[in-house]
């Protein structure tokens, strides 16, 4: 279930599909879950792009980025933590090329707890279905649902 959410001005990025595509596989990757439908299709950035004059810092200026990326409580050690902060930036400054936005991206790291997200909330992952739990839980449900696609897969071609 993790999501990144990016805010800046309207055509900072070239693509932000691309962008966005780009931000959910490196969090995938960091987050080192098995590379699976279920986590491919359950990590996911959102590119908000709003007029300029809709953001601003003191001094007026609003060309920076704001990314705030939501994972599960404990996901992220802090090598991963730190590693996250520093690829998203690469990320949105490359996207945008412009290597000085990276000293203007922040990037926050927000964690949920479980109970209450997923479709069904708490009740579906009590069940074992939902979004919930620690990154451990999620790496622990990718092997289990990829060793049972692997004895399903024994003697077909």
């Amino acid at each position: 279930m993790p999501m990144i959410d990016v805010y800046a001005a309207s055509g900072t990025f070239g693509d932000p599909h691309a962008l966005a595509q780009s931000l959910a596989t490196e969090l995938m990757t960091i987050e080192q879950v098995p590379d699976i439908p279920m986590f491919r299709q359950n990590t996911a950035a959102f590119v908000h792009e709003m007029p300029a004059a809709n953001l601003s810092n003191v001094d007026g200026d609003s060309t920076y980025v704001r990314v705030q990326v939501l994972t599960n409580a404990g996901a992220l050690d802090r090598d991963k933590q730190l590693a996250v902060v520093s690829r998203l930036t690469s990320i949105v400054a490359d996207a945008a090329a412009d290597a000085s936005l990276a000293e203007r991206t922040w990037v926050l790291l927000t964690e949920a707890y479980d109970g209450g997200w997923g479709l069904a909330g708490h009740d579906q992952h009590e069940r074992g279905v939902g979004r919930g739990g620690s990154s451990a839980d999620r790496a622990a449900a990718g092997r289990e649902v990829t060793t049972r696609m692997a004895e399903h897969n024994v003697g077909r071609s």
